[in-house]
């Protein structure tokens, strides 16, 4: 007889930028901590990591959606039910960078995503002229872009694997567990009770 499995609590972090940001290179970076050669991701690539927040063990469930001009039109399928969006970004990449906001700023608009936390990946950090965290702060508008949700711009490079861990551990840390929205629910339905008793 086997042993029931427990089940953990699972979230979704989608994974988004535009071909060539090194979304999968940094997704098999994260799981199987290796450099591994890829190609361009047509569809999607789909990982399982373990984590731990609030002395809480759960899922994260990593979607790596490609990024080429047409798989983006299908970049919404994949926005319900995201604890998180990592934006990976060729921070060497000048010449797309104009691209890359436009992207962000359509998925941010997203009512599906309304909210959500943005974890920005400055990737390509160990190529020159890469752009620092805070000129992609300036050049995105994040402050005016991210009103209203927790967001964070992390340094990274999946190549060397500088950053990489801090930044799986910002997502962790900034993702929204299935309890917490549970809460957060029953408090704002508390607090509309309690405004419209008083009247």
């Amino acid at each position: 007889m086997g042993h029931p499995v427990s089940k953990q609590p699972q979230v979704q972090v989608l994974l988004l930028g535009l071909d060539n940001a090194g979304k999968s290179t940094l997704l098999y970076k994260m799981k199987h901590k290796a450099s591994v050669t890829t190609v361009p991701t047509i569809g999607f690539n789909v990982a399982t990591l373990e984590a731990r927040k609030n002395r809480k063990n759960f899922n994260v469930t990593l979607w790596d959606v490609g990024g080429q001009r047409k798989m983006r039109e299908h970049w919404p399928n994949y926005y319900q039910n995201t604890a998180a969006l990592v934006f990976v970004l060729d921070a060497s990449d000048r010449g797309r960078l104009e691209e890359a906001r436009r992207e962000l700023e359509k998925a941010m608009r997203s009512d599906q995503l309304r909210g959500c936390p943005l974890i920005l990946l400055a990737n390509k950090q160990d190529a020159s002229g890469a752009l620092t965290v805070t000129e992609l702060k300036d050049k995105f508008h994040m402050r005016k872009m991210c009103s209203g949700r927790d967001w964070f711009v992390q340094p990274c490079s999946a190549s060397t694997g500088f950053g990489v861990e801090e930044a799986y551990r910002r997502v962790v840390q900034m993702v929204r567990l299935p309890s917490e929205d549970v809460k957060d629910n029953i408090k704002e339905t508390v607090l509309y009770l309690r405004s419209n008793t008083r009247q």
